[in-house]
């Protein structure tokens, strides 16, 4: 299973009502088909009265064994479904690594 399909399975866990996993390591100075750089968008009713730092944790949490081993990098979007139709359902574009040559 690759690294993307086991991160959206573990994060099935927090019970997202949207939920998307995206390989950002092309954009990276890595190894072509590298796993390392993901950006995760989830919305999920559980994260309602928690800040942005508990929040984070409980990703963090859900993938330890990926963070501990071959995830370099991780951005999360995380967002209650009241602040998700506040964003218009959008989350930010991730900036280019410099380090790519992009």
């Amino acid at each position: 299973m690759s690294i993307q399909a086991e991160i959206e399975q573990k994060l099935q866990a927090l019970e997202p009502t949207h939920l998307v996993v995206e390989n950002e390591s092309h954009r990276h100075a890595v190894p072509p088909n590298s796993e390392t750089h993901f950006k995760v968008t989830l919305v999920s009713p559980r994260f309602e009265g928690l800040m942005p730092v508990k929040r984070h944790q409980q990703v963090y949490a859900k993938l330890a064994d990926e963070l501990a081993g071959p995830v370099h990098a991780l951005a999360l979007h995380l967002y209650t479904p009241v602040e998700w139709a506040a964003r218009g359902e959008d989350r930010p574009e991730s900036p280019n690594c410099s380090g790519a040559g992009a």
